[in-house]
């Protein structure tokens, strides 16, 4: 009975996993088909200052600030391990339902090709509005935050990639 119990856990785990990857993949997909069948042409990589669709977000780079030591104010702050690069977004929700903005789904890369993820732990002091972006996006609404990446000292952000979810494609922005 307890083994039966437990495979019938793992397996409804998986199915809802399988549903929402799914889900996710649908909504990336069908963006970029419907901008194909218009004729349309998606840019490969944005710019600041110019949005970006991936999924259900439009997103929307305003600056990249790096060479930061510090986030939040004493004593509840937090200390980079290299340097923090702040980048500042706005995030549009351009899809039919709420959908969550997940801060630890955004890449950054380096020139050589290296990845780093989002600090999420120092996305909270950076951003004065914690809820900024714990809460769901109805559709058409949007949020403005910053997005945290402690890099080491002697490197530089050179693109982000930027994801609707942990699931989805992703859409590039250049920052230099």
């Amino acid at each position: 009975m307890r083994k039966t119990t437990t495979l019938a856990l793992i397996a409804t785990a998986l199915v809802a996993l399988g549903c929402g990857s799914g889900a996710s993949d649908n909504a990336s997909s069908s963006g970029g088909s419907e901008g194909a069948a218009k004729g349309e042409d998606k840019p490969k990589t944005a710019k600041i200052g110019q949005p970006a669709r991936d999924g259900k977000f439009e997103f929307t780079v305003k600056s990249s600030k790096c060479g930061v030591a510090k986030v939040g104010s004493a004593p509840l702050d937090q200390k980079a391990q290299g340097q923090f690069c702040l980048v500042t977004l706005n995030v549009k929700n351009i899809g039919k339902e709420a959908q969550m903005f997940d801060g630890s789904s955004q890449k950054a890369y380096a020139a050589d090709g290296t990845e780093y993820s989002a600090d999420t732990g120092a996305a909270i002091y950076a951003n004065k509005n914690a809820e900024t972006f714990l809460n769901d996006i109805n559709p058409g609404n949007q949020v403005n935050g910053v997005v945290v990446f402690d890099i080491p000292k002697n490197v530089k952000l050179t693109k982000l990639e930027l994801h609707d979810s942990m699931f989805s494609g992703g859409v590039t922005v250049a920052l230099s």
